[in-house]
């Protein structure tokens, strides 16, 4: 899959020092899968859930944080959404949140 917005992704790595390890190798498992429908996805990654908008939902360390991507199968790309704590995520509206435009920026 093309994994779209790796510099958000690596942008959370640094915000996240417990999660560096689990996102890196959820990017890397990502980077190289091909997956069809969500069904493929789900059989590899069974904490994966779809939400509206063509979202899926990963737990990330195990269930620490939540990353939110956007999935597009017939074009095998994610754009990743939103990362954070399970805490966080509980706070915030999954289905329509926006995507960091700039993560860097202050």
């Amino acid at each position: 899959m093309n994994v779209i917005t790796k510099r958000t992704i690596l942008f959370y790595m640094d915000q996240y020092p417990l999660a560096y390890n689990s996102l890196k190798n959820w990017y890397d498992e990502m980077y190289r899968a091909e997956y069809k429908n969500f069904n493929e996805l789900k059989n590899v990654h069974g904490n994966a859930s779809i939400i509206a908008n063509n979202r899926v939902v990963f737990n990330i360390k195990g269930n620490s944080f939540r990353l939110i991507v956007s999935c597009s199968f017939e074009t095998e790309a994610l754009y990743v959404i939103w990362f954070g704590t399970h805490v966080a995520y509980d706070k915030i509206d999954a289905a329509n949140i926006k995507h960091l435009k700039n993560p860097y920026k202050k």
